[in-house]
């Protein structure tokens, strides 16, 4: 039941999203936080809450929350602002999804191992994700970002010694690995690439 779930929230709330576009940086230094505590954020002032059970156990596992306001045509209307999932069914928030006045998607959280802390962070431009955040060693800190262009990943970089900067950064070319920088000492920048012979010139 749980996996049916999951797979019918994928369908229709888009749990992932798409690649999109994003400029990214050559070097950068390693900055905030996949994880939050737990993601469970709750009713903010001014807004109101729906509440359903997709899996129909009597529990809710999908909370929708939105506010009035007016919207382009001076019409009031409410507008979703947040969406909160459970998908194991355990009670506690596993996707959280933020939504712009336009209703699309801006940002989400997701906790991926079901231990009430958020390890992945999806960004989104126009709906579309450009930016992926990830925290793969639980150490509360992001450690791997991977950015998306015209919906196709073009770069990943990692920070594979937890100091807090990245020191290791993959670029692709269409559905392969082009070449791989490593920062050997420590400044922020790559000493060494590796270029992927099978790669296109």
């Amino acid at each position: 039941m749980k996996s049916w779930l999951y797979v019918g929230l994928c369908a229709w709330g888009g749990l992932t999203g798409c690649a999109g576009k994003q400029a990214g940086r050559e070097s950068s230094e390693a900055q905030g936080s996949a994880t939050g505590g737990d993601p469970r954020r709750g009713k903010h002032p001014g807004e109101k809450v729906r509440e359903l059970d997709l899996n129909r156990d009597g529990k809710t596992d999908v909370w929708i929350y939105v506010v009035s306001g007016k919207g382009a045509d001076g019409q009031e209307r409410e507008r979703m602002v947040r969406k909160e999932i459970d998908v194991n069914a355990d009670g506690r928030v596993d996707i959280t999804q933020s939504f712009n006045e336009a209703e699309e998607k801006v940002r989400e959280e997701m906790d991926q191992d079901f231990d009430g802390q958020i390890d992945s962070t999806l960004l989104f431009e126009k709906g579309v994700n450009t930016l992926t955040q990830r925290d793969v060693d639980g150490n509360g800190k992001v450690d791997v970002w991977v950015y998306y262009e015209n919906g196709k990943l073009v770069r990943k970089e990692r920070d594979t010694n937890g100091d807090g900067k990245v020191d290791n950064w993959e670029y692709w070319q269409g559905d392969q690995v082009d070449r791989i920088g490593d920062d050997l000492d420590g400044d922020g920048k790559a000493d060494r690439w590796t270029k992927n012979p099978n790669a296109p010139p």
